[in-house]
């Protein structure tokens, strides 16, 4: 008989929240690997982020890129906590992370789960994907500040677009929308911004024409937030660069009941470093230590992990377990509900370790 592989996973539980919810998806992971058998997990803790800022004057290590070249997967809590730290300080770490590991893949899902109740007056059947482009863009720190404080004072913000990163996130877009229902809607503003949304506009004609089965089409972002709102179910694949991927995906959060349910994952396609996997949520220091905050989003976000590791059984079961959980009525606050932190990840623990069958495909 084989020996069970064991995959090296870094935990970084990070600011607020983070911990709390993190503690949910570690319990979740522990129960798909006891119930199933044939994987272990080598969980490490990487105490990062404000409290480590206060011992060391940083959130993290100086070399904290090559400790965690070396882990096969990344679960990330939140990290911030702005009446500490400037937020700049505390997500440098993490965009960091995403663009030295060439995690250019962001993929967010938005799916309205049975139990979980919309703020939509008619949701009907939500379930898309939403990929954000996440190597470039605006987040590359490229610009600066001149005459600090003064009436002259000037900053500049430039947003980077390359073919090649254009079209990788795009590729990626139609192969995911093969695997699904074979639409792929690309989210732009060339109409405004005529140089870098210009050219994601001719390379979607360019890539769309290698994938002749997958129907392409192209939508201007104000159009998308209305009916991300209004007609939620014309989307399949949605890819987007990397702010209007993030904005976007906040509101399809709050459509699909809020982010407390909405996980993601930083891939590395290529697999030559490690990915990252994450709830969309922030650190929500206003609710921190209340043992209130929603856990689902991280555990669904270890679900990602282990699919993503190469563990589809694994993976279903965390998923089934958080979609039993929510179909028989367990909640927390922002769900309506009376569950704690804990008690959510109890209810969920209770339906993985019971093998019950969720709804996802």
């Amino acid at each position: 008989m084989a020996a069970a592989r064991t995959y090296r996973i870094a935990v970084y539980p990070g600011d607020g929240i983070g911990p709390e919810v993190t503690h949910e998806a570690v319990r979740a992971l522990r129960a798909a690997e006891t119930r199933l058998g044939g994987f272990a997990l080598e969980l490490t803790d990487l105490p990062w982020g404000a409290a480590y800022h206060a011992a060391h004057g940083a959130v993290a290590p100086t070399d904290y890129l090559e400790q965690l070249r070396g882990f096969d997967a990344i679960l990330l809590g939140a990290v911030g906590m702005p009446a500490l730290l400037p937020d700049a300080l505390t997500l440098e770490p993490l965009v960091t992370i995403r663009q030295a590991f060439d995690q250019y893949v962001c993929l967010r899902p938005a799916r309205l789960m049975a139990g979980v109740r919309s703020p939509l007056a008619r949701p009907g059947a939500i379930d898309f994907l939403v990929l954000r482009e996440n190597s470039e863009g605006e987040y590359l720190r490229v610009g600066g500040r001149a005459k600090q404080g003064t009436p002259d004072e000037l900053a500049i913000q430039t947003a980077v677009h390359t073919r090649k990163g254009v079209e990788r996130a795009l590729r990626f877009g139609f192969e995911q929308a093969r695997r699904r229902r074979r639409k792929l809607t690309m989210i732009t503003k060339s109409n405004a911004l005529v140089y870098g949304m210009t050219l994601w506009d001719e390379l979607l004609v360019e890539v769309a024409g290698d994938y002749p089965d997958v129907a392409a089409e192209r939508q201007h972002a104000d159009a998308a937030a209305m009916d991300f709102v209004r007609r939620p179910e014309r989307y399949d694949v949605v890819v987007a660069s990397n702010l209007f991927g993030d904005l976007l995906t906040d509101l399809a959060g709050a459509i699909v009941g809020g982010l407390g349910l909405a996980p993601s994952a930083n891939l590395n396609p290529e697999r030559t470093a490690p990915s990252l996997f994450e709830p969309v949520h922030g650190s929500a220091p206003d609710i921190a230590g209340q043992g209130v905050a929603n856990p689902v989003a991280a555990v669904l976000s270890a679900a990602m992990m282990l699919q993503w590791l190469g563990l589809p059984s694994a993976a279903e079961a965390v998923r089934g377990g958080v979609e039993s959980a929510l179909r028989g009525g367990a909640a927390t606050p922002d769900l309506g509900g009376r569950l704690s932190t804990s008690a959510m990840g109890d209810a969920i623990l209770r339906h993985v370790a019971a093998g019950a069958a969720g709804s996802s495909r």
